[in-house]
């Protein structure tokens, strides 16, 4: 197996980003958290915003629909960055070593573009793709639509199947498997450096 490329998914990856970093203490009540989660502030939501909807447009749309739980909706985004706890960092040590080698490093993340860069601009790792990152809310592309998993194939003249993509969505995991990529599953008890080892990939 001839392996040059490795691909980073971002959140569970390398990012440890959950909203209930800041709604635990907000709400102070887990099953109103998680009512609130599941059903107002839902995943589907918060993906449209990494699809490339504008945060303010997104808030709005929300409040419209639950305007009960606008002062809740509101908070969402304002305090992102809370959610944003930090990096995974036996991960992160992985990707360190794997500058140092001859492998190619790319990222392919759904993130929006309005947060993203805070991220960029916090996290030093990020500099180690050297801008080879494919970003949902900026290509208006998300997983696991195959399309956004092309663009970044086209777009650096890559191989999938001298590729090992990592993410910790299984959806995203099935859709790059039939595409032809090499991948790993990450989940929080996963040897990532192991992982790779067991593809060949020497760190």
């Amino acid at each position: 197996m001839n392996i040059k490329n490795i691909i980073f998914d971002f959140g569970g990856v390398l990012m440890d980003w959950n909203p209930r970093y800041f709604f635990k203490d907000y709400f102070n009540d887990d099953e109103k958290m998680e009512y609130f989660l599941e059903n107002i502030a839902q995943d589907e939501w918060n993906i449209e915003q990494d699809k490339g909807r504008p945060l303010a447009e997104g808030t709005e749309i929300q409040v419209k629909k639950f305007p009960e739980w606008e002062k809740e909706i509101r908070a969402f985004y304002d305090n992102w960055t809370i959610m944003l706890k930090s990096d995974i960092p036996q991960n992160v040590e992985v990707l360190r070593k794997l500058k140092n080698t001859d492998y190619h490093l790319f990222g392919l993340t759904n993130w929006s573009a309005e947060t993203f860069p805070y991220a960029l601009e916090n996290y030093d790792f990020f500099q180690l793709f050297d801008g080879k990152i494919v970003v949902s809310g900026t290509e208006k592309l998300i997983k696991p639509d195959p399309k956004i998993w092309h663009l970044l194939l086209e777009r650096y003249n890559i191989r999938a199947e001298e590729s090992i993509f990592i993410d910790d969505n299984q959806k995203n995991i099935e859709m790059a498997q039939s595409l032809g990529f090499n991948t790993i599953h990450v989940l929080p008890d996963t040897d990532l450096k192991q992982k790779l080892e067991s593809f060949g990939v020497k760190i």
